[in-house]
């Protein structure tokens, strides 16, 4: 394997910038590992043309040549999540409704991501209209775990997160409502970061104050993170609000102690939710790393009691918002549990919508009072391990059976009920060599705060250094 394709986004930026390395040298190390691995991990499902490729890496060696002003991403080959519209290359979103959809417009986080110099070269795969946490639909197939073959890479933002474990780049775009960065960060042993409303934005046509729906990043450092919030973060005009957290709050983050921070940690959110032992017991012997750099750590919770609703209701509303017009027309070629959650948005009457606002205000009311006492809200990043790639999804979590396709991601999407800003991040292995994370959630719109923290725990921990052997040993 190329060994810049080890190297951080934030180091590959630096020789493009120091002139130690070309774009189009970082070109052909992307596109050659995407020909090595992907036929096993089936994360890259579209690419650009490769006359069209280097030629725009051509371009962005001679603006470095000529010393030109470039954004902080310039040169760097990126895909991106197939949900994400790209300008001239197909977009599905995972379904045969769309498998030869190609946009005429950018969305925006591809805008800001091109505007930063990236050169988009494909799209990484997705389920289909990114509805659950295990990556696979009717048009390219399922994407596989690059620690485990046979186990599944999460979702929505699967394909991405096997990308990036497979060494087949360092940073990317994805997007979260229910856990479809932090879930898959958790299987594959990277990063994955929900900011706080607004601070990336994504505007929706159909909903303007739509809040649970998140862009985001995914990368295999803290630093990554940080560089792709320092490069695509800001307020829009699409958004009726603008975020209290500007761009600069992520630039040069260092390092931060954990001394003195006061950690609630909650094995099952305070409501018994159901968590495989296997990952505890990693969790669990994982949380004195906090202690050791000088963290308080206390078996503490937020009120999760009605997040559930606030999250299922909410969702259900947007994906008949969204998607309803999409079921009405091709009913037959969606999976049922699309089908089942856009009729779930649309049974809900008046009082249901008056309910789950009141249950809305009351958690963020919980929120409030849990921060005025700590610093940090720390969590299992999954209730499982990565399961069997051949599954929809888990039948049973330790033992207590799924009823529908959301049951199992209930870790994360209580958190995506709090709007708050979480963080993914490495936390061991299992003996059997699958990846755990961690969630971190902090105060709303302490997002720069959060991966100061986040990046202390992942320099001591170093997990996130810990590599796949998919088809050679890297």
């Amino acid at each position: 394997m190329h060994d810049l394709l080890e190297l951080s986004a934030a180091s590959l930026v630096n020789m493009l910038r120091t002139k130690k390395v070309s774009s189009r040298e970082l070109l052909q190390a992307h596109l050659q590992r995407i020909q090595d691995v992907n036929r096993e991990v089936n994360a890259v499902v579209t690419l650009g043309g490769e006359e069209e490729l280097f030629a725009a890496a051509h371009r962005a060696d001679e603006q470095l040549a000529k010393d030109l002003s470039v954004g902080l991403l310039h040169g760097l080959p990126m895909t991106h999540k197939d949900t994400h519209r790209v300008k001239g290359m197909r977009t599905t979103q995972g379904s045969l409704i769309y498998q030869n959809h190609v946009p005429e417009e950018d969305d925006l986080i591809i805008r800001r991501l091109r505007h930063a110099g990236v050169i988009s070269t494909g799209k990484t795969n997705v389920p289909e209209f990114a509805a659950g946490s295990h990556t696979f639909n009717e048009v390219f197939g399922t994407t596989r775990n690059p620690y485990a073959l046979d186990r599944s890479a999460g979702g929505s933002s699967g394909g991405l997160a096997a990308a990036l474990a497979a060494r087949i780049q360092p940073l990317g775009d994805g997007s979260d409502m229910g856990g479809s960065l932090r879930i898959p960060a958790s299987f594959c042993n990277v990063v994955g970061f929900r900011p706080s409303y607004g601070i990336i934005p994504t505007p929706s046509s159909a909903n303007v104050w739509q809040w649970l729906a998140r862009t985001g990043p995914m990368a295999r450092t803290v630093e990554d993170i940080a560089l792709f919030m320092s490069a695509v973060s800001g307020p829009a005009p699409e958004l009726p609000l603008s975020a209290a957290v500007l761009p600069s709050a992520f630039h040069g983050l260092t390092e931060d102690s954990l001394n003195g921070v006061r950690i609630g940690w909650s094995p099952d959110f305070g409501v018994g939710l159901p968590i495989e032992r296997q990952v505890l017991e990693v969790l669990e012997k994982e949380l004195t790393k906090f202690e050791e750099l000088g963290a308080v750590v206390e078996e503490a919770a937020i009120d999760f009691s009605e997040a559930d609703t606030v999250f299922g209701r909410t969702r259900a509303m947007n994906f008949a918002e969204q998607l309803g017009d999409v079921v009405r027309n091709h009913r037959a070629l969606i999976k049922p549990e699309v089908v089942w959650n856009v009729e779930l948005g649309w049974a809900m009457t008046v009082q249901d919508m008056i309910h789950t606002h009141a249950a809305a205000a009351r958690l963020l009311g919980h929120v409030r009072s849990f921060f005025s006492k700590y610093d940090l809200f720390v969590s299992p990043g999954a209730q499982l391990a990565p399961f069997d790639v051949n599954l929809r999804y888990p039948d049973k979590v330790a033992g207590i059976v799924t009823n529908t396709y959301l049951d199992w991601m209930r870790s994360s999407s209580m958190l995506s009920a709090t709007s708050l800003p979480v963080l993914s991040i490495p936390a061991g292995f299992t003996p059997d060599g699958l990846p755990v994370g961690f969630q971190l959630a902090a105060n709303h719109y302490e997002d720069s705060q959060l991966l100061r923290w986040g990046k202390a725990f992942e320099n001591y921990s170093q997990y996130a250094t810990r590599r796949p052997n998919l088809l050679d040993p890297l």
